[in-house]
């Protein structure tokens, strides 16, 4: 049983906390009674605003619509009054452009351009809008005229600022100093860069809007004369300074260089002038008195004054074949800025056509005057042709690269001006080495002393300038195709066309011909000795001769070319120099013979000579003295001009008859004292070696030979 207080007490509780619940519930309905007004308030003013909304959009969107077509309508009105504006602008174009058309674009390019813009877009309105409008004629005519003063303008441009471009630059441009690693490239200005924009910005408004070419046929012309006003610019400096001066290059090169003395001059693309003068005058001397029949020696006169002339016209033509390459060059960098891609070869081409023409004129007419020299038999005419030769071989692919793209007969210019050079030269060598054989034996154009002629100082000479120029001989050669002619076989890398002959082969064939010249020297020079009675003398003729020739090929570097071909040549000559030596001391035989035992008496050893054995022993003295006066008489009168070959002829010759003198002495003296022989040598044989001694001179008594 649970006690009564304890259950009066739970009940309390349970009373207590039913009544707190009661009165929870009764504070959630009170608070849900006045949710439930508030919702209802709530839902009401919505309503209320919803509807107040509706019709306040009822009345906006008519408005908002209305305000929307009147906004399109203002801009339609602003539209068409900016196209009013644009359509009348063009009416009026014409007006407002003519003062600046008028004046023209000088010194005002860009503000010219924008009208001639203005009055082309005014052509398209017209001519899209109202072709029959008389404004469309109105804006045409002033589109051509602007467009003709723009045209005016860039021919004005040209040809205002267009100059020759100075020698001294030239010089400087076409100069090539060796001992500088990198070259100082000269810029050729040709236009200032403030003009060359305007004319730029002219042609490249011409190409795109004007439709017109006919500025490219201005260019090429102006441009095409200055070009050539530039060459004849440097011929006439070559003819003012360098026969005075000596100035063969420009004096800025020399300034520029003032701070290194060590530094070797440029190196120029071309002979020394002078180097062939000596050997012009000389062979022009030979053939035009040699072959002519006329005597030479002391009335020729050289032409020192012709041949100067000459010199600065080959250094000239040289220096102007390098400038043109240069000048061309630069003209194409220059064109290429101004002219469309597509017509930059052909305006190139006509533009270097004049001054391409005058060098390949000149060249031909270089040609022609040694076709007319060598029918005169006047062979130093091909010397004027090598270094010129050379020259255009050496620069000749600098040349083709910059005639790229041009027509064929322009590219085959300079081929055929090359071409006609071999031929011309090919046959002056072929010519003078037969002109050698054949040269007529004259007697009076013999030298009286036996000393070298006229003929093998012109010969070797000439051989010595082909030793100068032996690569473009070479090649000169086999140009013909002569190496049948010279027996040279070819080597089987080596083609029938002569552009593609190797070097070694040219050499071969130059020694090959060099040999033929001397060949046909020698014959004609034993051919010459038969003119001279004496043979003593005809020795003489052919000992001088040949040791000139070969002294000369050995001073000159000749004897290696020739050494190619004939390898005992040196061998040879030195053989025929003895040869001749012997023949000249078998002369000597007439003076010695007197003292050899034939008619001699016969006597006992010891025993006294008999009158008529006497006088047999004294006409042989007398003989031989004679004989020995006599010799030495004539052969004072000729000459070795080699000291060295003077000297040991001289002393072999004095051996040869003081030993016969002596061993006929000693063989006579029966009745004599040893004492009596040895005072007659003392007296006698210095007066044979002063007699000898003062035989065989070493003067040359022809001109040619004292020149030589």
């Amino acid at each position: 049983m649970i006690p009564t207080e304890d259950a009066s007490a739970r009940k309390r509780k349970i009373e207590e906390k039913l009544k707190q619940e009661q009165e929870t519930l009764s504070f959630i309905r009170e608070n849900l009674e006045k949710s439930d007004q508030l919702t209802k308030g709530m839902v009401s003013i919505l309503s209320s605003f919803e509807s107040r909304l509706m019709q306040l959009e009822n009345s906006i969107i008519p408005v908002h619509k209305q305000t929307e077509n009147l906004q399109r309508l203002q801009e339609n009105v602003d539209k068409t009054l900016s196209c009013m504006d644009h359509v009348i602008s063009y009416y009026h174009v014409a007006k407002d452009t003519d003062r600046i058309i008028r004046e023209g674009p000088t010194g005002r390019l860009d503000e010219y351009l924008a009208c001639i813009a203005k009055i082309q877009k005014a052509v398209e309105y017209f001519q899209d809008n109202n072709p029959d409008s008389p404004e469309l004629n109105t804006v045409k005519a002033r589109f051509e005229k602007g467009k003709e003063l723009l045209e005016a303008e860039f021919r004005s441009l040209l040809t205002r600022y267009s100059k020759p471009v100075p020698p001294i630059l030239i010089l400087d441009a076409i100069s090539v100093d060796e001992e500088l690693e990198v070259q100082e490239e000269v810029v050729l200005e040709h236009l200032p860069e403030a003009v060359l924009q305007d004319i730029i910005c002219i042609a490249g408004w011409l190409v795109e809007y004007g439709r017109n070419q006919d500025f490219m046929n201005v260019y090429f012309q102006i441009r095409s004369n200055q070009l050539d006003r530039s060459i004849k610019g440097l011929k006439d400096h070559f003819r003012k300074n360098s026969a005075s001066s000596g100035i063969l290059y420009s004096p800025a090169v020399q300034t520029k260089r003032k701070d290194t003395p060590t530094k070797k001059a440029p190196k120029r693309p071309v002979y020394i002038p002078g180097t062939i003068r000596k050997a012009q005058n000389l062979l022009k001397q030979y053939s035009q008195h040699g072959l002519d029949g006329k005597k030479g020696g002391s009335n020729l006169t050289p032409l020192e004054g012709k041949d100067d002339v000459l010199d600065i016209e080959i250094d000239s033509y040289i220096h102007c074949i390098s400038a043109f390459v240069k000048l061309a060059q630069s003209e194409y960098a220059l064109l290429t800025e101004i002219i469309p891609e597509h017509h930059q070869k052909k305006t190139f081409d006509s533009l270097i056509q004049e001054a391409l023409d005058n060098l390949m004129l000149e060249g031909d007419n270089i040609v022609s005057a040694a076709r007319r020299a060598i029918m005169r038999h006047d062979y130093s005419a091909v010397l004027t042709i090598f270094p010129i030769l050379r020259h255009l071989k050496m620069n000749k692919s600098e040349f083709d690269a910059t005639l790229q793209g041009t027509a064929a007969s322009t590219k085959n210019k300079l081929p055929t001006l090359i071409t006609s050079m071999e031929t011309i030269g090919a046959k002056a060598l072929e010519e003078f080495a037969d002109s050698i054989k054949n040269d007529p034996d004259k007697e009076y154009n013999m030298p009286k002393d036996g000393t070298v002629h006229e003929l093998t100082s012109n010969a070797i000479l000439f051989l010595q300038q082909l030793l100068d120029f032996h690569e473009t001989a070479g090649a000169m050669l086999a140009s013909q195709v002569l190496g049948d002619t010279y027996n040279i076989p070819l080597d089987p890398r080596e083609t029938s066309s002569a552009s593609s002959y190797t070097s070694d082969f040219n050499k071969r064939l130059l020694s090959a011909y060099i040999c033929k010249v001397l060949g046909n020297l020698q014959l004609n020079l034993l051919s010459k000795s038969k003119v001279y009675e004496d043979s003593a003398l005809s020795a003489i003729f052919l000992h001088n001769n040949y040791n000139y020739i070969l002294k000369s090929l050995e001073k000159s570097e000749l004897i290696q070319l020739v050494t190619v071909t004939q390898k005992r040549a040196e061998t040879s000559y030195r053989e025929l120099i003895e040869q001749q030596i012997d023949t000249y001391q078998r002369s000597w035989l007439k003076v010695t013979e007197h003292l050899t035992d034939r008619n001699m008496p016969v006597f006992q050893p010891g025993t006294k000579l008999k009158d008529k054995e006497r006088q047999v022993i004294k006409d042989k003295f007398k003989g031989f003295n004679d004989g020995l006066e006599e010799l030495c008489k004539i052969q004072k009168g000729w000459a070795i001009p080699d000291k060295e070959q003077r000297d040991f002829i001289r002393q072999a010759q004095k051996k040869i008859v003081s030993d016969a003198y002596r061993a006929f002495l000693h063989r006579i003296t029966t009745d004599l004292t040893v004492n009596t022989v040895n005072i007659h040598l003392r007296e006698t044989l210095p007066k044979i070696s002063r007699l000898l001694g003062r035989g065989l001179s070493g003067t040359y008594s022809s001109k040619m030979s004292r020149e030589v």
